[in-house]
C-alpha cells in the first residue's frame, strides 16, 4: 500500500537545502510526483510531493525528514493526500494556462486584489507568481520607475468579454496595465515586432510638425487627431492634411528630424529585441524620409512608410498613391512575417492609432500603445503607463536578464 505525502518547508534560505533533502528522499528511492519553490526575500518556500510504500517505511521517512530540517532550522509540515485529491491534481495537468502580466510605474496591494478578485470570479487558479521588474531601492521616485509581477493561472476564464471588461475599468482606474495572454509555444517564441512611427517610436505626430513649419499647424493637427481616433478615413485625411502643406520649403525637413525624440525606452527595447534575434519593422502611415533616419539609428530590418512628393525643392501637396492606410499595413505584416518564414501567431504588432487596428488584430500579439480610447478598447493588449521597453515584460523577459 503506497501514500501520497506533500512535505511543505519553510524558513531562512541557505544554500544546499535542496541537495541535502534530496539526499534523505535518495536513500529511501522515493518517487517525486511533484516540486516546487519560491525564495522571497531570504525566506524559503519549497514544496516536494513523493509517493512512499508501505505504513513503516512512511513513518522513517517523515521521521528522518523531519530530524534533518531541525538540523537546519527549518520548519516542516506533512499534509497526506487522498487518491481523489491526486487524481483531482493529475486532470488539471490539461487545462489551459495563460499569463497575467500586471505593471506600470509602481504595483501595489491594492492593483494585485482587484486583479485577484477577477481571477477568482473567472473560475481561474493562480500557480505561480513572479516578479519581473527589479528590485526597487527605498524612497525612490516612482515617476521613472518600473514594475512588473507576472502571475501564471490555470483554466479557461468563464466569460473573456465580462472579464477583459473588467481588466480595463481597474487599468482605468488605478492607472497601471494589465495583460492577460495564452501561455503557449508562441508567447515563447515572438520573432518579429512590427511598429507604427508617429506617435509610437517618436513623440510626434510629423506631419503636425510639418504643418507647423507650414503655418498650418492648427488646421493639419485637427485632421490628424479625427483620423487617429477612426472618425476620418486616413486615405482622405492625409491627402487633406498634404494639400495643406503644398509649397513648403523642403529644406524643413532635416532641422524636424534633428529635433525628433524617441519614446521612452525605445532604444533599451531595440538593445533588447536584437540581442535576442528577434527581426523588426517599421510599417508607417508617416514619411519615409523620417523612417529612413530611424531605421539607421535603431537598427530596423524593414521600413515602409509613404513617400514625401517635393518638386523644385518644395513639397507638392499631393499624395504618393498607393497610400500606406491601415489595411496596406496590415497585408505588409503578412508579407514580412512569410519572408522570414514565421506564423502571424509569432508576430507583435504595436501602434496608437485606428489605422493601425488592422494590423494589430492579426498579429499574436497586438498593442495599443499610449492610445486612443477606440483604438484601446479594440486592441487585444495596451500599455499606458510605461514606454516602450514594457514590450519586454510582455514577453516574460526579467529586467535582470535584459540590457539596460
Amino acid at each position: 500500500m503506497s501514500s501520497i505525502v506533500l512535505i511543505k518547508i519553510s524558513g531562512e534560505d541557505r544554500p544546499g537545502v535542496l541537495g541535502s533533502l534530496m539526499a534523505v528522499l535518495e536513500s529511501f528511492e522515493l518517487r517525486i510526483l511533484d516540486i516546487g519553490q519560491a525564495v522571497v526575500h531570504g525566506t524559503l518556500s519549497l514544496g516536494v510531493m513523493v509517493e512512499i510504500v508501505g505504513e513503516t517505511r512512511r513513518e522513517q521517512v517523515l521521521k528522518d525528514v523531519l530530524f534533518h530540517l531541525h538540523e537546519l532550522q527549518l520548519n516542516a509540515r506533512f499534509t497526506d493526500l487522498s487518491a481523489a485529491d491526486y487524481d483531482r491534481w493529475v486532470g488539471a495537468r490539461g487545462k489551459s494556462l495563460h499569463i497575467i502580466t500586471v505593471f506600470g510605474r509602481e504595483v501595489t496591494a491594492a492593483h494585485l486584489r482587484r486583479v485577484a478578485g477577477v481571477v477568482f470570479e473567472q473560475g481561474l487558479n493562480v500557480d505561480d507568481i513572479a516578479r519581473l521588474s527589479g528590485r526597487i531601492p527605498r524612497g525612490g521616485s516612482v515617476e521613472r520607475q518600473r514594475a512588473c509581477v507576472e502571475l501564471r493561472v490555470r483554466g479557461e476564464p468563464r466569460d473573456p468579454a465580462a472579464m477583459k471588461e473588467a481588466f480595463v475599468a481597474i487599468c482605468h482606474e488605478l492607472g497601471i496595465d494589465i495583460a492577460f495572454q495564452k501561455d503557449n509555444v508562441f508567447r515563447r517564441n515572438r520573432r518579429l515586432v512590427v511598429f507604427d512611427m508617429d506617435s509610437t517610436l517618436i513623440q510626434h505626430e510629423v506631419i503636425d510638425e510639418l504643418a507647423k513649419q507650414a503655418g498650418v499647424g492648427e488646421q493639419v493637427a485637427v485632421i490628424t487627431e479625427a483620423a487617429m481616433r477612426g472618425e476620418l478615413d486616413f486615405g482622405e485625411s492625409f491627402r487633406q492634411r498634404l494639400a495643406l502643406l503644398a509649397g513648403l520649403d523642403a529644406a524643413v525637413l532635416e532641422g524636424i528630424a534633428a529635433r525628433l525624440v524617441l519614446t521612452e525606452g525605445t532604444e533599451r527595447l531595440f538593445a533588447n529585441l536584437r540581442a535576442l534575434g528577434y527581426k523588426s519593422a517599421i510599417v508607417s502611415g508617416g514619411f519615409r524620409y523620417f523612417g529612413e533616419i530611424l531605421q539607421r539609428r535603431l537598427g530596423v530590418d524593414y521600413l515602409f512608410a509613404n513617400e514625401l512628393e517635393i518638386e523644385g525643392g518644395r513639397l507638392s501637396g499631393r499624395a504618393v498613391e498607393p497610400i500606406l492606410d491601415g489595411p496596406r499595413k496590415a497585408e505588409l505584416l503578412r508579407e514580412i512575417a512569410g519572408r522570414e518564414r514565421i506564423s502571424l501567431e509569432q508576430v507583435i504588432a504595436v501602434g496608437d492609432g485606428a489605422n493601425d487596428l488592422p494590423m494589430l488584430g492579426i498579429a499574436g500579439l497586438g498593442i495599443a500603445f499610449h492610445a486612443k480610447p477606440l483604438v484601446k478598447a479594440s486592441a487585444g493588449h495596451a500599455i499606458s503607463t510605461l514606454g516602450l521597453d514594457g514590450i519586454l515584460y510582455l514577453l516574460g523577459l526579467r529586467d535582470y536578464e535584459s540590457l539596460d
